[in-house]
């Protein structure tokens, strides 16, 4: 048996008497995780008296090319982002530019056109410009839209989530299959995303069963429910976790448990807790070690936490009950398209709180009151001037007007 009077990881302090075999010592230059002493976990962060110079270890997301239309990406020890050029926005440069943003309130706009701009609306506010207040008790949320987004609630960090914890909830799920095929329920992370190797707690839905996953740094342990019971409206889940072993009772089916593999029995989890969906854009960065590749898709309410036998449940969030961010979420059985009226067989979509009309060919606008011009972009079919040629719409018609060096009808000529 050996006595320490101190552990040092990476390097040793410039005070403390070094003996060197050869040569000079270096300090540790890398990533370092799971460090047990005894077959006991220290938590490197948690648990160390001092240190000097240590970052979070981070996947350098960079290096998987996810900027997309020429953007370029750039990151530092704790962030990334892609530059776009111009003419394109959104996280990963994935969207023609919203060139004049009429969207309030902090919401995403979303270039449905090139004039026209959908309005993806902030927690607590709904419309076609995300211009209403609403009061949301029961959140509704719509999966992921056309345009790549999951409506999602975040929440601040579950305190005290380390060795135990509990989850009651309930759902009511939206009436179409998609509901039940692929959908993530909650989610929370070592890093937010995680990845290979990252401690995570998902719930989601996976062909019509309830699975319940947990990473605490070993490998996964997951618990898959028998298929709901689609008779019933309202599903309840309450699951748990004590150091290893987790549990799920869906329903009125019987309890099922699991045992985390490895020896590790903390969760260390520093990012949000996501409910229905995720804020970044999908798919290519939903949480992968969930592997879900949807938003939920109907309505969550009644969602309480515990982190000891000894508390009473409380509903996540700083203060209580309340999210720190959101997107597309609405209240539960209320429809933002019974208070718009589209024109000219226009179409009401919504999404949660975020509504547009969708127009027939030849109409565009936020509610399809405006014709589209034979000479825009938008026009079916697209005016046929070529190399550069300016259209130019006319009573019945259009012209062309042609670049030096070009002639013809449609600038078609050398």
């Amino acid at each position: 048996q050996i006595t320490f009077g101190s552990i040092f990881l990476g390097n040793v302090p410039a005070h403390e008497e070094v003996h060197q075999c050869a040569g000079q010592i270096h300090g540790y230059k890398g990533c370092i995780r799971d460090f047990q002493v005894n077959n006991k976990e220290l938590f490197i962060i948690d648990e160390a008296l001092g240190g000097r110079n240590v970052e979070n270890c981070n996947v350098p997301i960079c290096d998987y090319h996810p900027c997309h239309n020429g953007g370029t990406c750039t990151s530092d020890a704790e962030n990334w982002f892609c530059e776009c050029p111009k003419l394109y926005s959104g996280k990963l440069c994935q969207f023609a530019t919203c060139d004049e943003n009429p969207c309030g309130n902090g919401a995403t706009c979303f270039p449905k056109s090139r004039r026209d701009a959908v309005c993806l609306c902030p927690y607590g506010r709904s419309g076609i410009l995300c211009s209403d207040a609403i009061n949301i008790s029961q959140p509704s949320f719509s999966g992921t839209d056309v345009f790549g987004y999951t409506s999602f609630l975040a929440y601040s960090t579950i305190p005290n989530i380390t060795f135990y914890y509990e989850f009651h909830l309930k759902f009511q799920l939206a009436n179409h299959h998609s509901a039940l095929q692929d959908n993530l329920i909650f989610f929370t992370g070592q890093k937010g995303q995680g990845l290979n190797g990252d401690d995570f707690l998902e719930l989601g839905l996976r062909n019509g069963r309830v699975v319940y996953s947990y990473n605490l740094g070993a490998g996964t342990a997951t618990i898959i429910s028998k298929p709901l019971d689609l008779a019933l409206s309202v599903h309840v889940i309450h699951l748990g976790r004590y150091l290893q072993k987790g549990w799920l009772k869906v329903d009125d089916q019987k309890n099922k448990t699991v045992t985390a593999p490895g020896r590790l029995v903390g969760l260390n989890v520093f990012s949000q807790f996501y409910l229905g969906g995720y804020h970044e854009y999908t798919p290519e960065l939903l949480p992968k070690g969930s592997g879900f590749k949807n938003g939920f898709q109907g309505c969550i309410f009644d969602i309480q936490v515990r982190t000891s036998m000894n508390q009473e449940f409380k509903s996540p969030g700083t203060p209580e009950g309340h999210p720190n961010s959101g997107r597309s979420v609405g209240q539960c059985k209320d429809s933002p398209c019974s208070l718009i009226k589209c024109r000219n067989g226009g179409k009401c979509i919504e999404g949660g709180s975020t509504v547009y009309c969708d127009c027939l060919t030849g109409w565009k606008g936020a509610f399809c009151t405006e014709t589209v011009s034979v000479c825009e972009p938008e026009h079916d079919p697209p005016h046929l001037c070529k190399k550069g040629g300016t259209c130019v719409p006319l009573p019945k018609g259009y012209t062309c007007h042609c670049p030096l060096g070009t002639t013809g009808t449609y600038c078609e000529q050398g």
